[in-house]
């Protein structure tokens, strides 16, 4: 473990969540996770992405995909990229899980579980892409320090990128936003893309919490940070 994965090692940056499930998602948890499904807290040792898809291709890292919606309808539009999701929602896990199914996406895998914890076990380098979409604000001063996009755990994601890779956030809370802008833009070895806030990417799919954020009247702030 490298010094800046020991920095990170502590701090939650989530709230554990389970919740009422359907008949249909728990059906589909418990026919599908042996076949998708990964438990964090059960990795012994580094994590291999190619072992874990049996096969070799370009891998996204969605951190908190919710109910899933998003990561499907990207992965069915990218075939030729894995997407390993991970999430601490079951309900969410499980609609996920039955999504993979009804569009027949090879190219899904589900975590459940601290998702830093899962990049301390990847190999540097290994990932294409990250995507951080709506992460749990925490706008209570004293629990800021538990924010995912937090220069040590910037740190962290980057190094997993390879040269080249994208490490994109996105949130409906403005002064969230303004930290986030600058704790990726102090990154030295992040380049901002688009120079400051990224217009919205056609790419990532509008959920029902951006649906409601909008609704509300709060604005939606993409960022695109491309590792050197």
């Amino acid at each position: 473990m490298t010094t800046t994965d020991t920095a990170t090692a502590r701090i939650r940056t989530f709230h554990p969540r389970r919740g009422r499930m359907s008949d249909r998602q728990r059906d589909a948890l418990t026919r599908l996770w042996p076949a998708y499904g990964l438990q964090i807290a059960a990795l012994d040792g580094p994590c291999d992405p190619t072992t874990l898809f049996g096969r070799r291709a370009p891998l996204v890292l969605e951190i908190g995909s919710g109910m899933g919606d998003a990561t499907a309808a990207m992965a069915a539009a990218d075939r030729d990229r894995h997407y390993l999701a991970v999430e601490v929602h079951t309900p969410g896990i499980a609609n996920l899980l039955e999504l993979v199914e009804r569009h027949g996406l090879d190219n899904v895998r589900v975590a459940e579980g601290d998702a830093l914890d899962l990049v301390r076990a990847m190999p540097q380098g290994c990932l294409d892409a990250v995507h951080v979409y709506f992460p749990d604000p925490w706008p209570k001063t004293r629990h800021h320090k538990r924010r995912i996009i937090a220069p040590a755990h910037v740190a962290l994601l980057r190094s997993r990128l390879a040269p080249g890779g994208t490490l994109h956030c996105a949130t409906d809370w403005a002064e969230y936003a303004e930290s986030m802008r600058a704790t990726l833009t102090a990154d030295p070895e992040l380049v901002d893309v688009h120079g400051g806030f990224a217009p919205r990417p056609p790419h990532r799919p509008v959920t029902k919490f951006e649906r409601r954020a909008l609704t509300a009247g709060r604005e939606v702030f993409d960022l695109i940070h491309r590792r050197r």
